[in-house]
């Protein structure tokens, strides 16, 4: 892919095509490597048994004498001697010493000087940059050309973190923290996915990379680093006050929310909102954020996503638009 559509990708916010095979960062390029190795030697043997099948038929056609039993068992003896364990012993060592050389390139310490804290959920993904004491969830910014490195937890049960683009897979166990590192080449927005089933809406539990340039993603973080903005207009605060009554505030964060009757820290319930309209996607990556999509996540998440933590939330059209209205205010 051209740089140019690299970069208007990364401006319309359009995830890639998640393939494996269209690499973008190092960690990818290795594995897609191994597997063209792999899928090459697999072709080459494909081809030459079937070479040797189409010998043997049309020797077998032209024969008009038997062939003496001794010369046959001789014959025999060499096809599964070299065919059957010489040939493979020595294709399977070179698969090994690639397999080897492969996993030794990706997993090799990196100096990485932006660590992320990811902890998988059913069926969001919490994302925390700790050194610079920012949450969201479901997106992950990084600089491009900057290896990063993830610490991988699990809140519940087993998931796994992949973005073909990038880098291979790497499972969220409860209990323990598995360590990736990652780098992107191109300033593109990537898309990821749980590929551990891990529940009822497994196939609904997405994400997005955004990989920007280092004055992109330094600005970024000064932005997620403030408060909300305290809400203005008769709509918003009136919105606000929607957020808090129905119940909002027990599961979402805000950062800011001037409200001290409530704990608006249940970041293990739900993600932090308190820069909500800033992202690309909704509902593990399931939705496009938009008005249309936000309303009906709010009113319908049940039928979105059965199962999930967020309820249906039935309001009146006008609390539904003054909800929507502070929503949309939190940048």
């Amino acid at each position: 892919m051209s740089l140019v559509s690299a970069c208007a990708s990364a401006a319309t916010g359009t995830p890639e095509n998640p393939s494996a095979l269209n690499t973008h960062g190092p960690g990818a390029a290795q594995i897609s490597g191994l597997w063209w190795f792999m899928l090459s030697m697999g072709v080459l043997i494909f081809a030459a048994v079937v070479v040797l099948l189409v010998m043997a038929l049309l020797r077998k056609r032209r024969s008009t004498v038997s062939t003496p039993a001794e010369r046959d068992s001789d014959v025999g003896r060499s096809w599964v001697i070299w065919g059957g364990i010489i040939i493979p012993l020595g294709v399977l060592a070179i698969l090994f010493v690639f397999t080897l050389r492969t996993l030794a390139a990706i997993t090799d310490p990196v100096d990485t000087p932006l660590s992320i804290q990811v902890v998988g959920r059913q069926w969001w993904w919490e994302v925390n940059y700790q050194q610079q004491g920012i949450a969201t969830a479901n997106e992950l910014h990084i600089p491009v050309g900057v290896p990063v490195q993830l610490s991988l937890e699990s809140g519940d049960v087993v998931h796994s973190f992949w973005v073909p683009q990038l880098h291979g897979k790497m499972d969220l166990i409860p209990g323990r923290t598995n360590t990736l590192t990652i780098q992107a080449d191109d300033p593109v927005v990537y898309r990821g996915e749980c590929v551990e089933f891990c529940g009822l809406q497994h196939a609904h539990m997405g994400f997005v990379v955004v990989a920007e340039s280092q004055a992109d993603f330094d600005q970024w973080v000064v932005g997620q680093q403030q408060s909300a903005a305290a809400p203005t207009g008769d709509d918003i605060q009136r919105g606000q006050q929607v957020f808090l009554s129905a119940g909002c505030s027990f599961c979402h964060t805000v950062r800011g929310l001037d409200d001290s009757s409530v704990d608006v820290s249940k970041v293990d319930l739900g993600p932090d909102l308190t820069h909500l309209e800033s992202r690309l996607m909704l509902a593990g990556a399931t939705l496009t954020n938009n008005t249309g999509n936000l309303a009906g996540w709010v009113v319908g998440a049940q039928h979105i996503k059965p199962g999930s933590l967020m309820p249906n939330i039935d309001l009146p059209a006008g609390d539904l638009q003054a909800l929507l209205a502070y929503l949309e205010s939190l940048h």
